[in-house]
């Protein structure tokens, strides 16, 4: 299982160049049409925009409903963003709403988890 595990990684990480390669080789010594070998390899996400989405560094948080239990969802906005009551009531009112925008991605999970914890549905991006 290990060994697949590795060879899907190869693939998901190969560059489209790589890709095209190997759709060549495929073609030619098995018999496998290139489009379907290039479409498969494609769908896994790899090469430049792989690399790309895991490099985001800046998340925001979304608040994008208050729960139930809006009042405690309230209180927390106001302590995680510094605000006054009657803006951080503003902010869960007006879901969905950002929270916090351009947070490390721990930071951006701790809030994520306080506030789904008091009842709020978040949403990070």
């Amino acid at each position: 299982m290990a060994d697949l595990k590795d060879f899907a990684e190869q693939l998901v990480n190969l560059t489209v160049k790589e890709v095209n390669e190997l759709a060549d080789i495929l073609k030619d010594e098995y018999g496998i049409e290139p489009a379907a070998a290039a479409v498969a390899v494609a769908a896994g996400g790899g090469g430049e925009a792989g690399e790309a989405a895991e490099e985001k560094t800046e998340f925001d948080v979304i608040l994008k409903a208050a729960g139930a239990s809006k009042l405690a969802v309230v209180k927390l906005v106001k302590e995680l963003t510094g605000l006054g009551l009657k803006d951080a009531k503003d902010i869960v009112d007006s879901a969905p709403k950002a929270v916090k925008e351009g947070v490390t991605k721990d930071e951006a999970e701790g809030i994520k988890k306080s506030l789904e914890e008091a009842g709020a549905e978040v949403e990070l991006k």
